[in-house]
């Protein structure tokens, strides 16, 4: 099995299992072998999954200002520990392609093959989503039907991303392409370089 689709497999047995529960409060237990890049998969898609639906949770009109500024702050953490786990993967890739010999006119992608797999992820819960309005009982035929069409294109899009993926992997392990890891250096999250952070030292 290509790489892209082993993620799309992990990716649609996590989305799954987040549902088993569908509480962004809920303990993963990661089905893969710690270390591996498996259990980085399966625990960047968990945290997609929870942050989705954080983000559901935070558009209610009637919240509580206090509980949304506590998961506006979740939110933020979440996205650095995204983050954090988009780069692991990228070594993962950097380590498993480090005797390739680069091919004098090698070119460089728009993007890592990790931050390409966070698209993917993503695309895991649109299409569950996606796909749970198009089974609604208490929708009309046409809610139904719009949503159909929009699920067409996420399946679509997804296909399109795992063989562009596949591709780019097979590209840098033959030296066509290369790659670098470009950390992302968010700034609103360290207290040095965020200037309200830092100004209240």
């Amino acid at each position: 099995m290509t790489f892209a689709n082993k993620c799309n497999e992990i990716f649609d047995e996590v989305v799954k299992l987040y549902h088993a529960t569908d509480d962004v409060d809920a303990v993963f237990i990661n089905p893969f072998e710690e270390g591996t890049v498996e259990a980085s998969l399966a625990s960047k898609n968990w945290i997609d999954a929870v942050q989705w639906h954080l983000e559901d949770i935070i558009r209610d009109e009637n919240i509580d200002p206090v509980v949304a500024l506590a998961l506006k702050r979740r939110i933020d953490r979440s996205n650095q520990d995204r983050t954090d786990l988009v780069e692991e993967i990228d070594a993962y890739f950097r380590q498993q392609y480090a005797a390739v010999e680069v091919l004098p006119d090698a070119t460089i992608n728009t993007e890592s093959p990790a931050w390409a797999i966070d698209r993917l992820s993503i695309l895991s819960l649109k299409i569950w989503h996606m796909r749970e309005q198009t089974e609604r009982t208490d929708a009309d035929a046409a809610h139904i039907a719009k949503c159909q069409a929009k699920l067409d294109v996420l399946l679509e899009q997804r296909d399109d991303l795992t063989t562009a993926i596949n591709q780019l992997l097979e590209d840098i392990a033959e030296g066509r392409k290369f790659m670098k890891v470009y950390m992302q250096m968010k700034m609103y999250n360290d207290p040095e370089t965020n200037p309200v952070l830092y100004g209240k030292k």
